[in-house]
């Protein structure tokens, strides 16, 4: 008798608004799964609706996420394919499902991720601040001194900061980067790919304003972003003990291309920074 190969799991993104942003190949594996394991059935219902499906579907929420495992891991080992769903953009990302996909994964069973749409890239490609570094912290904590604590670690990241919020707390967070970093440029980009698409950029005080003004523009669901820390200022103590070990390196013969690795691992920047700088000083002499 011939075994039934186990089934795969699909980590499948959905839209975060505009269902013209599934993909073909995500609604090709949807009709093609035995199953849906949903972070919201119900929501997730008409999607499949929208696309003419009708599957068996399960929930899986971050309140069940771990009694779900075995029962999901029993339909893989069936031969069953499942596509994991969230109520909107990449799983996984701030929503459900890495337990699952972390203990499914030490089982050996089969995990195919399939990409899409996800807020936090989509709001980063339009928000028109630096994207080629940047941390994404989920969502802030609801209570003002663990939110306070958390904005006091992330101040000095000189990274693009993102995070998610909701309508009910955005005016609360704006409060909070004003106290602790009013001087930053803030995009806030709501409702992302829907009707009423936003993007408001200022300090966070000017941003209170513009929500004060227009109380519409607090609805919906937003990705906060925020500017990295300016570089941090080399100190004058430490200028000069950079200048003393260059003239240190060069009297001792080392060549110029290894004194600039030495004092980029000590010191930090770019080799070629200070292997001009090193240029220079040899100039000097």
């Amino acid at each position: 008798m011939t075994q039934t190969p186990p089934g795969t799991l699909y980590v499948v993104a959905t839209p975060i608004g505009n269902l013209d942003d599934l993909s073909a190949r995500a609604i090709r594996l949807l009709g093609g799964v035995a199953r849906v394991a949903a972070e919201d059935t119900r929501h997730s219902a008409r999607l499949l609706s929208h696309l003419g499906l009708n599957k068996p579907m399960l929930s899986l929420h971050e309140h069940n996420e771990a009694r779900r495992i075995d029962t999901l891991d029993r339909y893989l080992a069936e031969g069953e394919d499942i596509a994991l769903i969230s109520d909107a953009g990449t799983p996984l990302i701030s929503d459900p499902g890495f337990v699952l996909v972390r203990e499914l994964r030490a089982r050996n069973r089969h995990i195919v991720p399939v990409p899409g749409p996800c807020a936090l890239i989509t709001a980063l490609s339009g928000a028109g601040l630096p994207t080629d570094r940047f941390v994404f912290g989920g969502f802030l904590p609801a209570k003002p001194g663990a939110r306070r604590q958390a904005l006091e670690g992330w101040k000095t990241r000189e990274e693009t900061l993102v995070f998610y919020e909701s309508p009910h707390r955005i005016v609360h967070t704006l409060e909070a980067l004003n106290e602790q970093l009013a001087e930053r440029d803030v995009v806030l980009a709501r409702e992302l790919t829907k009707t009423f698409e936003t993007f408001l950029h200022g300090s966070p005080a000017s941003l209170l304003a513009q929500l004060a003004d227009d109380p519409n523009q607090a609805r919906g669901e937003f990705v906060v972003i925020v500017a990295g820390a300016p570089p941090a200022v080399q100190s004058k103590q430490q200028a000069i003990d950079a200048d003393t070990l260059l003239d240190a390196l060069l009297a001792e013969g080392v060549g110029v291309k290894q004194a600039a690795g030495v004092a980029a691992r000590l010191f930090g920047g770019r080799k070629q920074t200070w292997y001009a700088r090193l240029q220079a000083i040899k100039g000097e002499h």
